[in-house]
């Protein structure tokens, strides 16, 4: 299932707040290409996640979602039991172990991929609750999605 809805666009802590009704330590992340910075002292930093490593584990991503951020782009994805692997379409998706995709694009819209229906569900009543806005669910009529990269 998917769930897509908008983000303020400005500093903030989004990515963890979005995600808190999940367990990301129960994942190993792979980090797609993108562009997120840390915020120090109100002005963009450096890379929110690091470059030179494209996977971690939900704890090492806690850390960085712990972090003040603005997100221009961001390519989240979950796995369980292990390995990880560029996933790109849809197709692919549905037959990896790739549990959860979350994209921002433009600094506010986010898509979510989640196969779980109840943690989609979770996801969906949190974004609702930080009154993000035009939140929804997609479906195979209204997703006009053809990849599954922010960037």
């Amino acid at each position: 299932m998917v769930g897509r809805f908008k983000i303020p666009n400005k500093y903030g802590t989004f990515l963890r707040d979005l995600l808190s009704p999940i367990d990301i330590s129960a994942f190993t992340w792979r980090i797609g290409d993108g562009e997120s910075y840390k915020i120090i002292d109100h002005a963009l930093g450096e890379d929110l996640f690091p470059v030179d490593k494209k996977i971690l584990a939900g704890t090492e991503l806690a850390i960085y979602l712990k972090m003040r951020q603005y997100i221009i782009f961001a390519d989240l994805k979950g796995f369980r039991g292990g390995g990880t692997e560029n996933i790109e379409t849809y197709e692919r998706y549905l037959k990896s172990n790739c549990e959860f995709v979350l994209l921002v694009v433009d600094s506010c819209y986010v898509t979510i991929y989640c196969k779980n229906t109840a943690k989609l569900q979770l996801l969906h009543d949190n974004a609702r609750t930080l009154n993000y806005q035009n939140v929804e669910y997609i479906t195979d009529e209204n997703d006009t999605s053809t990849s599954m990269i922010a960037w």
